[in-house]
């Protein structure tokens, strides 16, 4: 089964795993998979046999990071979502989380306490809210006396399993130490309000996201150990990366917590000095600016939700202090979006969904108004191969983003392709890992070859390619639409792949492959005509590395991404 949402639960000598599979299993209502990792251990009370959970075990512990990791690397599905072994999930968690994500969102379900259980005396009946085992029935569980009448030591537990609804969190921070915080007032700001709200951090049971974009972030680290600061790591990761982390407040989830210790603590060995060494790693990635996915540093982050509680205006500029030694200023990355306003409704939607989803800053070039699109710029223009030129330049002017990734309004491009970076100023790249799809049959080939909508250069060189292109044409005077695509095929259209006489300037190009295709959809009314065999290139060297497929077995894609019809 293709599944669009894997739960990942880690689990050591848990005793209420069981119950939190059963649980997840009846809350769900989407095509949502289960993938438990046994990480030392196997559970008691076992997890009963589901066509949807899988079970890995691990005869000794690789640590709760490594494990996600692992689970992570397993799912195929769109979405992922980490969740401890002793949880309740709201019926339809699935549904609602996955209808409000964005890709550069991380977002956490409404949190509230889990009221697991309660201590029954055999003897007189008398109860105690979870915690240790009572010593005798006269104290309170923790040797305080309590009454006189009863001596006995024999209890039994009596499972509750239900959510404390007064006991409810939305909003979290860190301190100056990046020591995990509540943040209840919060709510009270601008930044707190509505179904949906930004947060500082996050408690570390449970977060949700696109399975690519876990992996965009570099996943868990595991060389900070098997514990500790998983919820700073991931709500940096999430801001600092340009994204967002949010509380998604139209579900929620509830947490069993073991704070008192004793028999009611971790059910495996915990060290205090693991703890403190996730957050000096923690504090060396975030306090000193070296995570090098980050276009942020961790200034900005407490000025955005400025005043921050474990935060004072000294720390703050200490911090902005240290960070002015090490930052070195990484290129910035946006998208020009270009579209002659005449693809079908259906393509054109899904495809802009698509881009806007990335996070990246938009320049959309149109013949239409499309307010919705970036910052747009409106031509008054008639569609040709001029047109299309002065579109691409017009939104590479308008742009203020280092580096440009070129996007058609008829070309799905997947998260991935978003990350490459150019080595070089002066080299045009190009993404070859992409299939044309036949939307009216589903039929996909591939081959290397270099396409201008696969194109990621610096802007700068970009600029000056375009501006040339178009003078060379108008220079021509008034020419048909017909002879200014000649002359630019003399050019070249690919900027740096061709050597002719006429070609724009004498820079070269490379080429790339994202870790997972672009879809480039061909629909019939493209610029650029489709082949679909070997035997109608010319030349055979035009198509090497053919290769053919159906859309539902491209990779990274979900096939009702890739079905129009």
């Amino acid at each position: 089964m293709q599944y669009d949402l894997s739960v990942i639960i880690t689990a050591r000598n848990e005793e209420f795993l069981s119950r939190t599979v059963e649980g997840v299993l009846k809350a769900k209502r989407g095509k949502t998979e289960i993938i438990v990792i046994l990480d030392g251990g196997w559970a008691n009370p076992p997890v009963e046999n589901h066509p949807d959970v899988t079970i890995i075990y691990h005869k000794k512990s690789v640590g709760q990071r490594q494990a996600i990791n692992e689970a992570a690397k397993l799912s195929r599905a769109k979405y992922i979502m980490k969740l401890d072994a002793h949880c309740i999930m709201d019926e339809g968690f699935d549904v609602k989380l996955m209808a409000d994500c964005e890709y550069n969102w991380t977002v956490v379900p409404r949190l509230y306490n889990l009221h697991a259980f309660n201590w029954r005396c055999k003897k007189c009946g008398n109860t105690w809210y979870q915690g240790p085992i009572p010593t005798f029935c006269c104290t309170d569980g923790q040797g305080h006396k309590k009454n006189d009448k009863c001596d006995s030591k024999k209890f039994q537990r009596m499972m509750v399993w239900k959510p404390r609804w007064h006991k409810k969190s939305d909003h979290m921070r860190f301190d100056k130490d990046l020591k995990f915080g509540y943040w209840g007032a919060l709510k009270r700001r601008k930044e707190g309000k509505g179904d949906i709200s930004d947060t500082m951090s996050l408690l570390g049971a449970c977060f949700f996201m696109h399975r690519q974009r876990y992996w965009d972030l570099g996943g868990s680290e595991e060389s900070w150990g098997s514990w500790g600061q998983q919820g700073t790591e991931i709500a940096c990761k999430s801001w600092l990366s340009g994204g967002r982390l949010v509380v998604n407040k139209k579900t929620w989830y509830s947490h069993m917590f073991r704070t008192q210790g004793g028999s009611f603590g971790f059910p495996y060995p915990q060290s205090g000095n693991q703890v403190a060494r996730a957050r000096k790693k923690s504090k060396e990635m975030f306090r000193s600016n070296k995570w090098d996915k980050a276009v942020h540093p961790l200034s900005w982050l407490i000025e955005r939700f400025w005043p921050v509680p474990g935060w004072s205006q000294k720390d703050l500029d200490k911090l902005k202090k240290e960070e002015g030694l090490l930052i070195v200023k990484k290129p910035t990355k946006g998208i020009i979006y270009y579209t002659d306003n005449q693809l079908r409704v259906k393509i054109a939607r899904r495809c802009k969904k698509q881009i806007k989803s990335i996070g990246l800053p938009i320049v959309s070039c149109s013949l239409k108004p499309m307010p919705n699109m970036g910052k747009n710029i409106h031509l008054k223009l008639k569609r040709g191969y001029l047109t299309y030129f002065k579109q691409i330049l017009t939104a590479l002017e308008a742009s203020d983003s280092d580096i440009i990734f070129f996007c058609e309004h008829d070309v799905l491009y997947h998260p991935s392709h978003f990350e490459f970076t150019p080595a070089k100023k002066d080299v045009y790249y190009y993404n070859t890992n992409f299939w044309r799809l036949r939307i009216d049959d589903g039929h996909a080939v591939s081959y290397d070859t270099a396409q201008v909508n696969m194109i990621c250069a610096y802007r700068e060189l970009l600029v000056q390619n375009y501006k040339e292109r178009i003078r060379r044409i108008e220079d021509q005077g008034n020419l048909t639409d017909r002879q200014v695509g000649s002359l630019a095929r003399k050019m070249g259209f690919e900027p740096g792949t061709h050597n002719r006489e006429q070609r724009v300037d004498t820079n070269k190009a490379d080429r790339w492959q994202s870790a997972y295709p672009n879809i480039d959809i061909r629909h019939g009314h493209n610029l650029t005509a489709s082949r679909w065999s070997k035997d109608q290139f010319r030349n055979q060297k035009s198509c090497q590395n053919w290769k053919e497929t159906t859309a539902d077995k491209i990779d990274g894609w979900d096939a009702s991404m890739l079905a129009f019809e």
